[in-house]
């Protein structure tokens, strides 16, 4: 894991992810329900399908639409294993801690942040 400045500095050069907003459906979604339920969510989501120590479907568990938590994983690195290993250096093949789904919710919340 490292500092949100040196993340974001490093996503900023992924035309990939640089290329993820939030609009639309997603964007109300966010305004109206707010980013503490969107974050609840979003802890859900990585319990679900990041969390475990085996993914059957790692690399294609996370939608790219219809949830403000999903495009913000994929604009932040966190939409699969083997990205949070690339851009987090969170390695796979075990459970995902405490600790770094905290961490994986503060980066999320940064990146929401820009659109409330």
């Amino acid at each position: 894991m490292q500092s949100s400045d040196i993340l974001f500095e490093r996503l900023s050069k992924s035309k990939f992810r640089s290329g993820f907003t939030l609009k639309g459906r997603e964007l109300e979604y966010l305004k109206a329900k707010g980013l503490d339920t969107v974050l609840s969510h979003g802890r859900d989501f990585i319990n679900e399908r990041l969390k475990p120590e085996q993914i059957e479907n790692d690399g294609r568990q996370t939608p790219m639409k219809n949830h403000p938590f999903f495009i913000a994983q994929h604009a932040t690195g966190m939409c699969c294993r083997k990205c949070l290993q690339k851009w987090h250096g969170i390695n796979k093949g075990r459970e995902l801690t405490e600790e770094e789904i905290e961490y994986l919710l503060f980066i999320t919340s940064v990146w929401l942040k820009k659109y409330l």
